[in-house]
């Protein structure tokens, strides 16, 4: 998607529900840093966060240059420059089973003052982003979520989960192979020209991590402001393969005590090969001096478990649902990603809000690709109890097939979660016997979704 943010226009229906409450929905000028600093405070204020240091604004100024920015406005504010609520949004990549990435669009920043909240503005901002991630030509919207009861009402599922990793140093024998490269301590600047083109590599591998914006490797590098104790505490480590060539580094903090073993803290593991994630996780998890090691954001389903004598040695926690998706054209979504087993089944999706919704017909060849072809353009009745649906009217269909929501078809789209859980929770039912089971195979995906930032 190459294309100006500035050109698609402003959503009519949102800007009417807001205007409704008085208040105006406005679309920023990237050239306008006035607007956009005090979009900024108001954004880090939504997320109880404390104001921004000059070097955090400025860099927050340089990546929403590059998004679609908008905000909530009350002309009878005391200060009618800082708006009441926020949303911004931009085109990414997200990779799909089989390695390959579809056209999303991430929303981020969805923020209400507490002043003006319970007046519909947050379903207004939600509307408008889905209004500009189809004028976008986006297949699906995706965002990480803070809070977990907000966004199933505008259709995003929990499509990929993420988990604290905390591994007891004393306890840890490595029983894994020795990696046939080399690991180098580099100063973070000299690994900024590599990072994007391994972090490219890296995201391709894992169902669910979406492209990296050039900011986002300047913060986790510690570059944005040099002088600061997160950018001096920060050190990072690369891997090479045997012909030198990098496949992958880390970036790590130690904090500790005067005279006491520390706690290495790491949030932005790249790997672009087998040999390389094996390789930086002996590096981490070797350390000495070290009471523990503890990664953020991690896989639910990481090898590190099978490296070490000990699994025991492994605390998993903080298991949260971290990316959610909104499939806007199941069309698109769906023929892009590779499928875990041959078949045709029919998917009756019901989408109150409109995007989604009809009937189609799923084929998937003996190669894993699938194709998705609508086969009825009536539109389905919201999806209250699937379990108890009346028989449906529509031309006859294949044998197999399933009945489901929107949210659920953003559920098992990336493989997360199995059809046949939601059919357990009365969430998701089947038009004939054994569908489910078929289900099941064809959406599995051969590498657990996972998502390693915020966006």
């Amino acid at each position: 998607m190459s294309f100006d943010l500035q050109d698609i226009p402003l959503d009519s229906a949102a800007s009417a529900a807001i205007a409704a409450q008085g208040l105006e929905y406005r679309l920023l000028d990237p050239g306008n840093r006035a607007a956009l600093a005090a979009w900024i405070q108001a954004d880090v204020r939504g997320f109880h966060r404390a104001r921004p240091r000059k070097s955090d604004a400025t860099h927050q100024l340089q990546v929403l240059t590059d998004r679609r920015v908008l905000g909530v406005y009350d002309p009878k504010a005391a200060d009618r420059e800082t708006p009441v609520a926020t949303v911004s949004g931009w085109p990414a990549g997200l990779t799909v089973p089989g390695g390959r990435s579809v056209d999303a669009w991430a929303v981020s920043s969805v923020t209400v003052s507490p002043t003006h909240r319970r007046r519909g503005i947050a379903r207004a901002l939600m509307a408008g982003s889905v209004a500009d991630a189809r004028a976008a030509g986006a297949a699906l919207a995706m965002l990480t979520a803070t809070e977990a009861t907000i966004y199933g009402r505008f259709g995003y599922a929990p499509a990929a989960q993420a988990a604290t990793i905390t591994i007891d140093r004393p306890r840890v024998r490595w029983i894994g192979p020795a990696a046939p490269g080399r690991l180098e301590l580099v100063e973070p600047a000299e690994l900024r020209n590599d990072a994007a083109a391994l972090v490219r590599r890296a995201v391709a591998r894992t169902p669910g991590e979406i492209d990296r914006w050039p900011g986002l490797l300047d913060r986790v590098l510690g570059l944005i402001d040099l002088e600061r104790d997160f950018a001096r505490a920060t050190r990072v480590v690369r891997y090479d393969d045997e012909d030198g060539q990098p496949q992958g580094f880390v970036t790590y903090r130690i904090t500790r005590e005067l005279d006491e073993p520390g706690i290495l803290d790491f949030d932005f593991l790249v790997a672009a090969t087998d040999d390389a994630e094996r390789a930086l996780w002996r590096f981490l998890v070797e350390q000495d001096f070290v009471t523990a090691v503890r990664g953020r954001l991690r896989s639910i389903d990481e090898p590190v478990a099978w490296l070490l004598e000990d699994p025991r040695a492994i605390t998993v926690s903080d298991v949260v649902d971290h990316l959610w998706v909104r499939v806007l054209d199941p069309v698109a979504a769906l023929s892009a990603r590779v499928y875990g087993a041959t078949g045709t089944l029919t998917l009756e999706i019901a989408d109150p809000d409109g995007p989604a919704d009809g009937t189609f017909e799923l084929e998937v060849a003996g190669n894993g690709r699938g194709e998705l072809r609508r086969v009825d353009d009536t539109p389905s009745a919201p999806m209250a109890t699937p379990t108890r649906a009346a028989p449906s009217t529509r031309r006859s269909r294949p044998s197999q097939g399933i009945r489901l929501g929107v949210q659920e078809l953003g559920a098992i789209y990336l493989g997360g979660v199995r059809p046949s859980v939601l059919a357990r929770a009365g969430r998701l039912a089947e038009v004939a016997p054994g569908s489910i089971a078929l289900a099941d195979r064809m959406f599995a995906s051969e590498r657990t979704p996972h998502l390693s930032i915020w966006f």
